[in-house]
């Protein structure tokens, strides 16, 4: 890399390990800050043959028409899981799982599985403190809003359109000591209207960004989710430099938000097909990156603008762009560009970040971030 070299660059590290979550002693305890992931969901027909992999009893419940038993069977696999969850992660670290519920004919027997209740049960069981949980309304093309007898009472059944963002922290809330943690604290903040977006308890949408992700098989048989969805959990609830960690990677979006945001990360994941996948989601880091750095200063503009129209200007400024800011917590805040991806390892990437100063435009790592006059 070339440019300016006054500009500071700082380094996180990325690892995919290929193996089953249940298990990660490769991972010390009480080394992960975050923990964002979005599991098999127990009892949705895609991830049967999965989980029956891991457990035979699983097919034989099935084949039976006995639900129940392969839903408790399914989430016992998931439970040993979460136990690692717990182990891996710091005193006050988080862990925000994306599950939804299924709703599933075995036999003649129509039920919904609550999947979102037993693995709370679970997380509480082991220790977790659960937080207030955000309801994710997927968007759906589907042209009906029921299932079903149609029109006849009573046999009609409401169609679930959304998905859970459980959150649970490990022990009491985090502690920052050190003036570094504390610094690092004050760069990793967020804007006042992010904060007011993120933090609903409903996720109407989440905005599309463009990735270039393998085929569509890999893709269902992954569940990825939509990229904005672990980039905002990651900013909401980490520190530049913390590690966040996948147990359940599939195609890898975690790491690449976790790349984006300047956070260390690790993934797991069982299905060694996937690996190419990952690979492939890394490679679109440096656009996605930029992009999504230039949405959420354009964003804070036209935020500012609009703000100040209304309500006159605003207090405080921002040190390092010098832009209007609503609160004195968000005067230090940083935006970091990923500038350079390279391999570290087997299924290891280093990435190189800097935050540009807007006013100093003709970085290599600065294109299209100059201050708009």
């Amino acid at each position: 890399m070339t440019g300016d070299q006054n500009i500071p660059i700082s380094q996180t590290r990325h690892q995919l390990h290929l193996g089953d979550a249940r298990s990660m002693g490769s991972v010390p305890s009480g080394s992960v800050a975050l923990v964002v992931t979005s599991p098999p969901y127990p009892m949705i027909e895609m991830w049967d043959a999965g989980f029956a992999e891991q457990d035979a009893s699983v097919e034989d419940a099935l084949a039976r028409s006995d639900g129940w038993a392969a839903y408790q069977k399914m989430h016992r696999l998931l439970d040993s899981v979460w136990r690692e969850v717990h182990r891996v992660l710091v005193d006050g670290g988080i862990a925000c799982i994306n599950i939804g519920d299924a709703t599933r004919s075995v036999g003649e027997s129509f039920a919904l599985y609550p999947n979102h209740a037993h693995i709370s049960t679970c997380l509480v069981e082991l220790g977790f403190t659960p937080l207030p949980a955000i309801l994710w309304r997927k968007p759906t093309n589907a042209p009906n809003k029921f299932m079903g007898s149609g029109m006849l009472p009573p046999g009609a059944y409401v169609t679930l359109e959304h998905e859970y963002i459980l959150i649970v922290r490990k022990g009491n809330k985090r502690e920052f000591q050190s003036a570094e943690s504390k610094a690092r604290r004050r760069e990793s903040s967020f804007f006042w209207e992010e904060r007011n977006q993120w933090f609903s308890d409903v996720w109407f949408d989440l905005p599309g960004t463009p990735q270039s992700l393998p085929g569509r098989e890999k893709r269902e048989r992954s569940g990825a989710f939509p990229f904005e969805l672990p980039y905002r959990l990651i900013n909401m609830f980490s520190l530049k430099g913390d590690t966040v960690l996948d147990p359940f990677l599939g195609t890898g979006t975690t790491m690449l938000a976790a790349m984006a945001c300047e956070r260390n990360s690790m993934g797991f994941e069982r299905d060694e097909s996937l690996a190419d996948s990952v690979v492939s989601t890394v490679d679109t880091v440096l656009e996605l990156s930029r992009l999504r750095l230039q949405q959420r200063l354009d964003a804070h503009r036209d935020f500012v603008k609009k703000r100040e129209a209304d309500r006159g200007e605003l207090g405080y400024r921002n040190e390092h762009y010098g832009f209007p800011v609503v609160t004195r917590q968000e005067t230090e805040l940083v935006l970091s560009e990923a500038c350079a991806v390279v391999s570290d390892g087997p299924l290891g990437f280093r990435v190189d970040h800097r935050a540009p100063p807007l006013r100093r435009p003709g970085s290599q790592c600065e294109p299209g971030l100059e201050e708009r006059r």
